[in-house]
C-alpha cells in the first residue's frame, strides 16, 4: 500500500505512477482507513517536503502505522533539496528505503512557477527515477538516495521551525472579485480550514500551506497577500 499526501498533485502523481509499476495501490492518507494493512507486505509514504521537513499531517499519519514485518519506503518530492526531511520522518516511522524526487516548484508565495521547459524536464527525470525505484522496491532493496543539499541541518531545524511557527498563517489569504463562490477550495482543502460564508471562502487558523486552494481555483481568484498576484498557477495535468 502506498499512502500519499498531496496538495497540488506532485506527490499524488508519484504515488500513482509507482503503484502502477509495482502492482500496488495508492491512497490519499487524508481520506483512508488502515483496517486492511495486516495483509500488506509493503507500506510506502509519499509526500511533498515543506521547508525541508515533512508536513504535519504526514507525521501525524505515520505515527498510527504499524510497520513490523513489512518493507517500508518513503519518497519526498521537492523542488530541489530535501534537507533532513526523510531522517525526521524516520523518527516516527522506520524506513527500509528513502528517496527524494525533484518535481516542479509551485510555492508561488516565494517565487513564480518554473518555465514549461524546466517543468517538463523535471517530470521526465522523475519518470526515469520511478522506474528504478519500482525495481528496487520489487526486489526489497534497501536504498537511501536523497538530495539533502547544503546546510541541511539548519534548513530542517531553524528554517522549518520558523515556517511551521509563522509561515503557515492564513491571514494573507484573500479572494478577488473573480470569485464565483463555487466552494471547490472549501471542499478539497486537506486541512478543512476553509469555510464558505456568504458565498465566499474564509480561512480559519489551521493551514498546511499546501496551496491547493490557490492553484486549483477555477477562477484564479485566490491570492496570498501581494506575493502571488500576477504569478502563474501550477497545473500538473497540463504537462502529462
Amino acid at each position: 500500500m502506498i499512502f500519499y499526501f498531496s496538495g497540488t498533485g506532485n506527490s499524488k502523481w508519484v504515488a500513482e505512477q509507482l503503484a502502477k509499476k509495482t502492482n500496488d495501490k495508492a491512497r490519499d492518507m487524508m481520506s483512508t482507513n488502515q483496517d486492511s494493512l495486516t495483509k500488506e507486505e509493503v507500506i510506502g509514504i509519499v509526500f511533498p517536503i515543506y521547508a525541508w521537513s515533512p508536513p504535519e499531517p504526514v507525521i501525524d499519519f505515520v505515527k498510527t502505522l504499524q510497520a513490523s514485518g513489512k518493507f517500508t519506503f518513503g519518497i519526498g518530492t521537492c523542488a530541489d533539496e530535501a534537507g533532513l526531511a526523510m531522517e525526521q520522518l524516520q523518527k516516527h516511522f522506520p524506513l527500509n528505503s528513502s528517496y527524494s524526487i525533484k518535481m516542479p516548484n509551485n510555492y508561488i508565495i516565494a517565487s513564480n512557477v518554473e518555465s514549461d521547459e524546466v517543468i517538463k524536464g523535471k517530470i521526465k527525470k522523475a519518470e526515469v527515477q520511478l522506474d528504478l525505484i519500482a525495481e528496487e522496491i520489487r526486489s526489497r532493496k534497501s536504498v537511501s538516495r536523497i538530495t539533502k543539499g547544503k546546510m541541511a541541518t539548519l534548513k530542517s531545524s531553524v528554517i522549518a521551525f520558523g515556517f511551521n511557527k509563522f509561515g503557515r498563517t492564513t491571514k494573507p489569504f484573500k479572494v478577488t472579485d473573480a470569485c464565483v463562490g463555487c466552494s471547490q477550495c472549501a471542499t478539497t482543502c486537506p486541512a478543512k480550514t476553509i469555510e464558505m460564508i456568504d458565498g465566499k471562502p474564509k480561512w480559519q487558523e489551521n493551514c498546511y500551506q499546501c496551496l491547493k486552494c490557490i492553484h486549483t481555483c477555477p477562477a484564479q481568484a485566490i491570492e496570498y497577500g501581494k506575493g502571488t498576484v500576477g504569478r502563474k498557477r501550477y497545473d500538473l495535468e497540463r504537462y502529462l
